[in-house]
């Protein structure tokens, strides 16, 4: 294989994962940013679906934008690790004789990693029907108790400092340690390695996205902000740090609203 054409070859195999990516992550923003299916007329006024009751429609509508809203928000940040991964593969398929290994590997890793995400959405949905039925949620899916939000502040602020948090986030922000760590052959293997991928993810950040519950489910600003902080948490050299750091401001940040009724009653 001559250089030039090998040259195409590397520069479509880095190619196809990003744009690939970048049209999910898209469609996944479009939805979002659209309100399809979590929105419903009421009295001639479009209101949240979570105001209605819970149906097996309902809660299927539910699981679909959470599982939209993890692609969009956590899908960019594994693109590192596609990108290395459909190198890797690409070689290994050299060695054995092919050009560009199995078509269906990168493909299959990316799978993987989203349906681990869409077995958290599972859980999400559960605990989003346990609070609304305690009445602890708003019809933007926003916590109603000052407790709950200032406990999950704290909560998600002490697990940025655990070793679990640590050792996760260390997988997410190294994808050439965890292929060379986890490496399997074939297109199962691929998916394989994208289950393990993903369940590293989920170990990293699922604290953070139950902050969801805090600043609103339906709060698009919240939940962009949300993604940014992942993306600069695991891409940077400093993630590690910034997470700590960040568990500081959480913690503050909820024990400040944990006291607040406290503060208010003294200022009446």
């Amino acid at each position: 294989m001559s250089a030039a054409i090998l040259a195409r070859v590397l520069h479509h195999e880095r190619a196809l994962p990003v744009l690939a990516v970048a049209l999910v992550t898209a469609l996944a923003w479009t939805y979002l940013l659209s309100g399809a299916g979590t929105m419903a007329e009421m009295d001639g006024m479009l209101m949240p679906m979570s105001t209605g009751p819970w149906t097996v429609s309902h809660a299927l509508v539910m699981l679909v934008m959470w599982v939209v809203m993890m692609v969009a928000m956590m899908l960019p940040s594994a693109l590192p690790m596609l990108l290395l991964y459909a190198t890797m593969a690409r070689r290994h398929g050299a060695v054995r004789g092919m050009v560009t290994g199995s078509a269906w590997a990168v493909p299959l890793f990316g799978l993987a990693y989203v349906a681990v995400w869409s077995g958290f959405s599972v859980a999400a949905v559960a605990l989003q029907y346990l609070l609304e039925r305690v009445a602890l949620l708003s019809p933007m899916m926003e916590s109603t108790s000052v407790v709950l939000a200032g406990a999950t502040l704290v909560a998600a602020g002490v697990y940025q400092w655990t070793p679990v948090k640590s050792a996760c986030l260390a997988h997410c922000q190294s994808p050439l340690d965890f292929v060379l760590a986890n490496w399997r052959t074939g297109n199962m293997g691929a998916f394989r390695m994208g289950m393990r991928h993903g369940a590293y993810c989920v170990g990293c950040c699922w604290a953070l996205m139950l902050l969801l519950f805090v600043g609103g489910v339906m709060n698009l600003a919240w939940i962009a902000g949300l993604a940014v902080y992942v993306l600069v948490e695991k891409v940077t050299p400093a993630g590690h740090w910034i997470s700590r750091a960040t568990g500081v401001v959480f913690i503050a940040w909820g024990l400040a609203t944990l006291l607040s009724p406290y503060f208010a009653l003294k200022l009446a």
